[in-house]
């Protein structure tokens, strides 16, 4: 028997605060809450291994060390290059998890090649307005200082068109997940240009007052 437990404080105390040097948007919170909701998803599949999700979830944006660009590839690299996690998995396992987390990007061309995959690439969608808001903005600010309020407002609408829209390039990949409700759910919202300012405007003032 897999010792999850072992398994999880390992990731705790050697994975998870790695990211503690990202953006906001990809601090612990985001990788907690991609770990949790992938061993939820979990439940779903008799013939998934949580452990193996469970470590792929925890890897996934580990590659943010090398840049935003490429990031999935390195992430699968440095889950591959961990000889630590061969005291529990195989190298074949391995393998399936690194593959996980190159596949896990939303703006991928490519549907995931394994359920593993599937479930971190779903895990991984946190669809909920403050939250999409909220990590776009932080790009905008860190990535396009010289934007105003209101050129960094277009710009946000523009890349959350480009991407959570009717013909958006998200694609959702778990029938048994609740992001395709939430993603109804935010499209509205995202054709509200009034309701939509009002949400930036409120985490803007949040993120540019703070000392």
């Amino acid at each position: 028997m897999r010792q999850i437990d072992e398994i999880t404080r390992f990731l705790e105390d050697e994975i998870v605060p790695q990211y503690d040097r990202f953006d906001a948007g990809h601090r612990r919170e985001h990788v907690h809450h991609v770990m949790a909701e992938g061993l939820h998803l979990a439940r779903h599949f008799a013939d998934v291994d949580p452990a193996l999700v469970v470590v792929a979830a925890a890897y996934h944006d580990l590659g943010l060390c090398e840049g935003r660009e490429q990031h999935q590839l390195v992430s699968g690299r440095i889950l591959r290059n961990d000889h630590r996690l061969l005291q529990w998995f195989s190298p074949q396992e391995i393998e399936v998890m690194a593959q996980a987390a190159e596949d896990h990007r939303a703006s991928s061309k490519q549907a995931p090649r394994t359920i593993y995959g599937r479930i971190l690439a779903e895990a991984d969608r946190q669809i909920d307005a403050d939250t999409i808001v909220r990590r776009a903005l932080h790009y905008g600010l860190a990535n396009y200082p010289e934007l105003d309020r209101e050129g960094q407002f277009r710009r946000l609408m523009e890349h959350l068109r480009v991407k959570y829209g009717p013909c958006g390039y998200l694609r959702l990949w778990i029938e048994q997940s609740d992001n395709a409700q939430r993603l109804e759910d935010f499209r509205r919202l995202l054709a509200d240009e009034a309701a939509m300012r009002s949400t930036f405007d409120l985490i803007y003032q949040q993120i540019t007052s703070k000392p």
